[in-house]
């Protein structure tokens, strides 16, 4: 089966058939290539566009990753690492690194400043073989670059510099870019980060397809489920799934429902919510407008947030995710003395169990008031997984214009950047450190 969603549960609390009636101008928009932004809709085409020859060099790649690396460091940040987290705790497990087999343990650094994890990474590293994968376009954002700084010192160390290099692995800017230069000085194998596909569409490019292959992931198939999905997406009507979520949570946000919480009952899915935050963040965040993305883990957040979700302030609503399998099957087994009273969920198995969790979470929050989404896949794989890329993606451009914003810049993401820049003493911000100091 492939992906499906349903929307009955939405079109109670809002008029999703009027905002339908406004997604022809958004769906010509987007595929037209005429709206804000439209020099970053490479993504939309991407699935049918690899580059067969690259393809080809990111599985080489990768099989050299698995030949010769007991660890493959991922240094990166937002659009740059959290798809490959994603589809690697998706398509395999959370629990990866225990249980990856043949496939290299996978580590991701450069996504904080913090002292404590970069140690830590460091010390999981000794007496490893490893390899890195660096991903920046520029070179030059801030955590990345430092954690690179480190970690090819201590690769170099551990190898000479020029071992070190044939284990480099960047990932960047086709021309231009401080990584750039240093991977064509140096020698690393490099891969391109196309110019029109922005950071958080990116997972399907090799920004994320090499360390997904280097785990072992199937991305042929990955890639088979973004085609499938991208052709449902191309076709106009009321019945195209990108449609029905865009509409859906345009009218819930429209009836005051502002807060859209992104939910699952497999926490396989974890690492999936927090890339799609970042989609719908970035994308819609603009202007004082867009709907607040959070993410809850189902049903162990029902002990915790779901006391809020269904008694709490009235501006949430939900779009859960799910499976029709989990991929394995435990039954609950009886008990003679049933001191926990369970045993008529006997021979049950927890998938059959699970799905009536959701099913009667999703009845008790609608009558709490909560709205919900409910999208259905198959069950987590490659192909699945790659489904449910392009499905956000597409439906994040058309709810983006439907918004009315640029759904493909973020200028709000530099104003953090430049206080960090200038409380640090980065050269040519003295002026503005001094008045930063003073509010401090």
């Amino acid at each position: 089966m492939s992906l499906s969603i349903n929307v009955k549960n939405a079109a109670s609390f809002a008029d999703v058939s009027a905002v339908l009636g406004e997604l022809p101008a958004a769906h010509e928009t987007l595929t037209g290539g005429t709206g804000a932004g439209n020099d970053f809709l490479g993504w939309v085409g991407l699935p049918f566009r690899v580059d067969p020859e690259e393809l080809a060099r990111i599985k080489a790649a990768a099989a050299k990753i698995r030949a010769d690396s007991d660890v493959l460091l991922v240094i990166g940040i937002g659009g740059s690492y959290l798809g490959a987290r994603a589809a690697v705790e998706y398509c395999v497990s959370p629990n990866y690194n225990l249980v990856r087999g043949d496939s290299p343990m996978i580590l991701f650094a450069g996504n904080s400043l913090s002292a404590a994890q970069t140690a830590e990474i460091a010390a999981l590293l000794k007496g490893k073989d490893w390899s890195i994968n660096v991903i920046s376009k520029s070179g030059t954002t801030t955590e990345p670059a430092v954690a690179f700084r480190i970690f090819r010192g201590l690769l170099e160390e551990r190898y000479g510099a020029e071992e070190a290099a044939r284990r480099i692995y960047a990932t960047t800017d086709r021309a231009r870019g401080a990584l750039k230069t240093l991977a064509d000085t140096l020698g690393y194998e490099s891969f391109v980060i196309p110019d029109d596909v922005g950071g958080r569409y990116s997972v399907l490019t090799p920004v994320g397809l090499l360390p997904i292959a280097a785990a072992g992931i199937d991305v042929d198939e990955m890639l088979a489920g973004a085609r499938a999905m991208a052709e449902r997406a191309a076709a106009p009507g009321e019945d195209n799934p990108c449609w029905q979520y865009a509409a859906a949570r345009n009218a819930l946000y429209r009836a005051g429902y502002t807060t859209e919480i992104n939910a699952a009952y497999e926490p396989r899915y974890r690492y999936t919510a927090e890339w799609w935050k970042q989609l719908y963040g970035e994308s819609e965040g603009k202007d004082g407008k867009g709907i607040f993305p959070a993410s809850v883990d189902l049903t162990a957040d029902l002990h915790s947030m779901g006391q809020y979700i269904q008694q709490g302030l009235r501006n949430l609503f939900e779009t859960v995710v799910c499976f029709e399998r989990s991929g394995s099957t435990v039954s609950v087994p009886g008990s003679e003395d049933n001191l926990d009273g369970l045993n008529f969920l006997a021979g049950r198995t927890l998938d059959e169990i699970n799905a009536m969790a959701a099913a009667g979470t999703a009845l008790a929050h609608v009558d709490g008031g909560v709205p919900n989404i409910k999208v259905t896949v198959d069950e987590p794989s490659a192909r699945s997984f790659g489904e449910l890329v392009y499905f956000f993606e597409f439906a994040c451009g058309l709810s983006g214009y439907l918004l009315d914003v640029n759904p493909f810049n973020q200028p709000g993401v530099e104003a953090y950047k430049v206080n960090m820049y200038a409380l640090i003493g980065k050269p040519g911000y003295e002026d503005r450190r001094a008045e930063l100091e003073n509010r401090l």
